[in-house]
C-alpha cells in the first residue's frame, strides 16, 4: 500500500504543473544550501546582507509575476510556491523578496509611466536597485486613510514632509515608493534614497524579523519634479492594491514556516528519548503533530484555492483576508506546539522553531492584523461597516 508523504500529507504539490515544480526545487535547492547556514547568525545579528539581492535576481525571484522590463511573468501559483519555499527557510527572506516584487515593483509597474518603468524596474528584476514601499506611519498603521505625510505642489515640483515606519528595505533602498496626501487626495511618489531631505534609520531592537532591514523614514523638505509623481497612483486604493500583492505572497509563505517547525518537531520526537521511550511514541506528541499536519495541511489548501481564484481573475481582497488571518494563525500555532516538543531546546537558535516562532508573531501583524482582516471578513458577510 502506498504510504502518505508526512511533509505533504495530501499531495497538494501534485496539483503543481511542471514549470512551478522546478521553480520549488529550485528555490529550495538555493534557500537550504546557501541561505539556511547562514540564517541563525544574521538572524541574531539583526541583518539580511544586500549582497543576497543579486544571487535572488539571478534566479528571477523579484517580480516574477508580472510581465515585461525581465521580469519572468509567471503563475500566481508558482510566486506562491516560491514565496513558501523562501519563508520556509525565514520570513525575513520571504519579506526582502515580497517588499522589492510586490510592493515597490508592483507599484511601478501598475501606477508608473513608461520612462519610470524603463527607468527602475529592469534594474530592479536583477537586484542592482533596490526599492521600499513607504505607507505605513508612527501614528497610521492599520488607518492609512488617517496619514499625515504631505506632498504639496511648489511650482512645476513636489514637496515632501513626513515620516514613515516599520518600513522593510527602508535603509538599504535605491528608491522608496512614498505615499502622501496632497490637495487632491492620497498620490504615489518614487523618491530616488539619495534626494536631500531624505533620511532613513535602521530599527534596531526588534525581536522578530531580525533577518531583514528595517527602517524609519523621514522627509525633510524633499523637493521632487513632477515626473517623481507615479501617475495612476492616485487615492489610497491604488496603495491598498499593492498590499493585497504581498498578502497572496505572506498566505503562502507561512505555510513554508509552519512546514519547518513541523519537520523540526517530527525530527526531535524520533529521537529524543524520555521515560524509557522516544517522544513520538507519547500519545500527547503524535496528538501534537498530528494537528500540525492538519494545520498545514488546510493551510496549503487555502493558499492553492486563492491562487487559482487568482489565476482565473475572480479573487477579491476579502479572500485575501481570510487566507492571510487563517493561515498566519495557523502557522504561528504550529511553531509554538512545535517549540513545546522541543522543550528547553526549542528557544536556542540551534533549531528553527523559535526564529519561526518570533517571526509568525510579527507576519500576524505584517500587512494588515488578524483583527482588520476579521473586520474585513465580517464587512463580506454582514454587509455592515464595523471599522467606524
Amino acid at each position: 500500500m502506498k504510504t502518505v508523504d508526512p511533509h505533504d500529507f495530501l499531495d497538494l504539490d501534485d496539483e503543481l504543473n511542471a514549470t512551478e515544480r522546478d521553480l520549488r526545487d529550485t528555490v529550495r535547492a538555493y534557500a537550504t544550501t546557501e541561505v539556511l547556514p547562514q540564517v541563525a547568525d544574521w538572524y541574531e545579528r539583526g541583518e539580511l546582507p544586500r549582497s543576497i539581492a543579486k544571487e535572488l535576481g539571478a534566479l528571477g525571484l523579484f517580480g516574477m509575476q508580472l510581465d515585461g522590463y525581465g521580469c519572468a511573468g509567471l503563475s500566481a501559483t508558482a510566486y506562491g510556491v516560491a514565496c513558501r519555499e523562501l519563508e520556509a527557510v525565514d520570513s525575513g527572506l520571504r519579506s526582502f523578496v515580497s517588499v522589492q516584487g510586490c510592493l515597490a515593483m508592483c507599484a511601478i509597474h501598475r501606477w508608473g509611466s513608461e520612462e519610470q518603468r524603463q527607468e527602475w524596474l529592469p534594474r530592479m528584476v536583477t537586484g542592482e536597485a533596490l526599492g521600499c514601499f513607504g505607507l505605513t506611519e508612527p501614528d497610521s498603521g492599520s488607518d492609512p486613510g488617517s496619514m499625515r505625510t504631505f506632498a504639496r505642489r511648489d511650482g512645476d515640483d513636489w514637496v515632501l514632509n513626513g515620516t514613515k515606519t516599520w518600513i522593510n528595505n527602508g535603509a538599504i533602498a535605491d528608491v522608496a515608493v512614498i505615499w502622501a496626501d496632497t490637495a487632491d487626495g492620497v498620490r504615489g511618489f518614487l523618491v530616488p534614497t539619495g534626494t536631500r531631505g531624505f533620511a532613513a534609520q535602521e530599527i534596531t531592537r526588534k525581536l522578530a524579523l531580525r533577518a531583514s532591514n528595517t527602517a524609519r523614514i523621514t522627509l525633510d523638505e524633499v523637493r521632487l519634479p513632477a515626473t517623481a509623481a507615479l501617475p495612476g497612483a492616485q487615492g489610497l486604493k491604488t496603495a491598498l492594491s499593492c498590499l493585497n500583492e504581498a498578502r497572496f505572497g505572506i498566505i503562502w509563505g507561512v505555510v513554508g514556516a509552519a512546514r519547518t517547525c513541523y519537520a523540526s518537531a517530527l525530527q526531535y520526537a524520533a529521537r529524543r528519548e524520555q521515560f524509557g521511550r522516544t517522544l513520538a511514541s507519547f500519545q500527547l506528541s503524535q496528538r501534537k503533530l498530528a494537528d500540525m499536519v492538519v494545520d498545514i495541511t488546510h493551510a496549503g489548501m487555502t493558499a492553492l484555492r486563492l491562487a487559482r481564484l487568482k489565476e482565473a481573475g475572480r479573487l477579491v481582497p476579502t479572500q485575501l483576508s481570510l487566507g492571510k488571518l487563517a493561515n498566519a494563525r495557523c502557522a504561528a500555532e504550529v511553531a509554538r506546539s512545535a517549540r513545546s516538543i522541543l522543550g528547553a531546546n526549542g528557544i536556542t537558535l540551534e533549531y528553527p522553531v523559535m526564529r519561526h516562532m518570533s517571526n509568525l508573531e510579527a507576519v500576524l501583524t505584517v500587512e494588515g492584523t488578524e483583527e482588520v482582516h476579521a473586520l474585513s471578513i465580517g464587512r463580506a458577510i454582514t454587509g455592515v461597516q464595523a471599522f467606524r
